[in-house]
């Protein structure tokens, strides 16, 4: 987002600056202390989620105020951005460690644990306080006799899992454990208690990629794999064109229609180079 890569990412990439990783942030205890509060009972999220069902019902004017302060708090606290694989594969390629972990809103949402969340640090695993405060979570789910506890897991393969969940049509999204600290990157799906909340609910806390996908229209042969696998409702096809087209303004530049295109007729371009959607995030 325009805003974060300003603050955050000296006009660059906010999530692509090595520093928003450092371990240092950890030394706050603040933060050290709401990553515990976090991880240690799913079904706060839960909660939430149908708190916002009661603040839908309450009049427009309420909630024009309510929403946008909840918004800029989740700014501050705890807020993702979409991201494509090939920035996850960047910002594999200057953290030294990733750890995957059961994802806590399949485990609020379904009860069931998933493991599409992945922890990372700029220090090796065994040093890392991001994960030694997880590990110290009281939370079943995390490190009962269930689980496998918390995987700590080589980069290439850690890509490679990214790749085939992506194939299963979830995209990525990275995190901050209050700003501009990136505590992991998950793997999201309506499942997912921020996408509930951002498309669902009408309160945005995971916001949209850096790009837009765009369609090559004389690739395109209508086969509309890519409409299936959009999380976000942003392709349409043309029965008389036979063709599929990519509303900009509705994309969250996840990139993975490419991955279902038979004919790669679909590529990312930068937001800010697409008018109708350089101000939507």
């Amino acid at each position: 987002m325009c805003q974060f890569c300003h603050q955050h990412g000296e006009g660059k990439k906010w999530y692509l600056k090595a520093e928003n990783y450092a371990e240092d942030f950890l030394s706050d205890m603040r933060r050290s202390k709401y990553i515990e509060h976090f991880f240690r009972d799913p079904q706060h999220l839960k909660d939430r989620i149908d708190l916002l069902d009661t603040l839908n019902r309450m009049p427009s004017f309420v909630q024009a105020v309510i929403k946008p302060a909840i918004t800029s708090r989740m700014k501050k606290m705890h807020h993702g951005q979409v991201l494509p694989i090939e920035d996850v594969e960047e910002i594999f390629g200057f953290v030294n460690s990733v750890v995957r972990l059961p994802c806590i809103c399949r485990k609020a949402s379904l009860g069931t644990e998933e493991r599409y969340c992945y922890g990372l640090s700029m220090v090796p695993a065994e040093q890392s306080r991001l994960k030694g405060i997880v590990e110290a979570v009281d939370a079943d789910y995390l490190n009962g006799p269930d689980t496998a506890g918390l995987e700590t897991v080589p980069k290439e393969d850690a890509l490679d899992q990214f790749k085939s969940l992506e194939k299963k049509g979830l995209f990525h999204s990275v995190w901050t454990f209050m700003t501009p600290f990136i505590g992991g990157i998950c793997n999201c799906d309506h499942d997912c208690m921020a996408m509930k909340a951002t498309t669902m609910k009408g309160l945005p806390v995971m916001f949209r990629a850096e790009y837009v996908a765009e369609v090559q229209p004389e690739l395109c042969n209508g086969c509309r794999n890519c409409i299936r696998s959009c999380q976000f409702g942003a392709i349409n096809f043309s029965l008389a064109r036979e063709k599929v087209n990519i509303d900009s303004r509705i994309c969250y530049g996840c990139g993975v229609c490419r991955v279902h295109c038979t004919k790669k007729a679909i590529t990312l371009s930068e937001r800010t180079s697409i008018p109708a959607a350089a101000g939507i995030w």
